[in-house]
């Protein structure tokens, strides 16, 4: 499924809209490492791999920006324990 996920900085935000339903992913930036509090997706477009999406997003601007990463909220924690390819990102 390929969607738009913008990055809202002055917010800390992730966020995109699929089927008129907005989801987002929400951080903190501390000392160079981003925190990733929360990771929402509404169920009515829940199992679609947005979740997903939205992690990597925040992962790849992570690595572009020279930003460890620490996984807080639980979706994130698992999303990283499966991709391997991102663990020298983790705080």
């Amino acid at each position: 499924m390929s969607m738009q996920i913008d990055h809202q900085a002055d917010a800390r935000r992730f966020a995109t809209v699929v089927d008129g339903i907005a989801a987002h992913l929400d951080y903190l930036l501390r000392d160079g490492v981003m925190i990733i509090a929360h990771t929402g997706v509404p169920p009515e477009i829940g199992g679609r791999g947005i979740a997903g999406a939205l992690v990597q997003a925040a992962f790849d601007h992570a690595r572009e920006a020279g930003l460890k990463v620490d996984p807080r909220c639980s979706y994130s924690d698992a999303w990283i324990q499966r991709h391997p390819d991102y663990q020298d990102l983790r705080a």
